[in-house]
């Protein structure tokens, strides 16, 4: 599922995730024109390289950050930031501004050791944002489950049943991104790890790093409960006049007043 938006305003200006957005942007235009002047070296060499990383901690380890701002392709990039725009916002009025860099460079951070640690020996560049932000979405799994979220129906001939758009709740939009990553993981330990260029073990790490401590980043910090997704639930009954026992179209009303239709006719006295 392609979430476009979710139902769940903000209190603040999420002014940190506009700036990952934007240096993710920056770095991919960046990269983009250097390669397309034929600069094959960029990703290779700013690319977090497991191997290379085992072999040398101290002169790799810049290439763990550096590699969380650089993608593979368009595609790559509109993705992540996709999902960034739209679940980062809230994550960051939860925890704070300067909490929130903090959980996405930590998530970043124990995805790319995750990556390293399921194939060290691999001598593949990983590059993309999508570990820490990975992050995010884990930290939203907890925070805000039942949030609505619109996504585009995946589904072509259901178009005209059902419309473009469907909405849904968070834990299962989220739930669907880690149960295809958990899945993808699995699969590429039993034919290699290399996982067809995605790195399954980034995106894992990096999703329970905000799953398993964003209650320690909300420390000190009000909660705010989201409208909540009520699709699989029958609309409330609107509350009758008069309300109580004697209300109209109550069991117990009196002769005269409007009465349930289902209800056995009045009897005098």
């Amino acid at each position: 599922m392609i979430p476009i938006r979710d139902i769940n305003p903000t209190r603040t200006t999420p002014y940190v995730n506009y700036a990952l957005i934007a240096a993710n942007v920056l770095v991919w235009l960046w990269e983009f024109a250097l390669i397309q002047a034929g600069a094959s070296w960029v990703i290779p060499g700013y690319g977090m390289v497991p191997a290379r990383l085992v072999a040398d901690p101290s002169g790799e380890a810049f290439t763990i950050l550096t590699s969380m701002f650089m993608h593979g392709g368009w595609a790559h990039i509109g993705f992540n930031m996709l999902f960034l725009y739209i679940f980062g916002d809230n994550i960051e009025d939860a925890v704070g501004h300067f909490r929130y860099f903090l959980l996405y460079l930590a998530s970043g951070l124990v995805a790319a050791l995750a990556q390293m640690a399921i194939d060290p020996g691999s001598h593949i560049p990983m590059v993309g944002a999508s570990g820490a932000i990975a992050g995010v979405l884990g930290a939203y799994l907890v925070l805000f489950p039942r949030a609505p979220v619109t996504v585009v129906n995946p589904i072509f001939p259901l178009w005209f049943v059902f419309g473009l758009f469907l909405e849904f709740p968070a834990w299962l939009v989220v739930g669907e991104f880690f149960l295809v990553n958990l899945w993808g993981g699995l699969s590429a330990l039993g034919g290699g790890a290399g996982g067809g260029g995605v790195a399954f073990f980034a995106h894992l790490g990096g999703f329970i790093t905000g799953l398993v401590t964003i209650r320690a980043w909300m420390l000190g910090r009000a909660r705010v409960e989201p409208r909540r997704w009520e699709g699989w639930r029958p609309p409330p009954r609107p509350p009758r006049p008069g309300g109580g026992w004697g209300g109209p179209g109550s069991r117990f009303h009196e002769p005269g007043q409007h009465r349930d239709p289902w209800l056995p006719p009045d009897r005098g006295n």
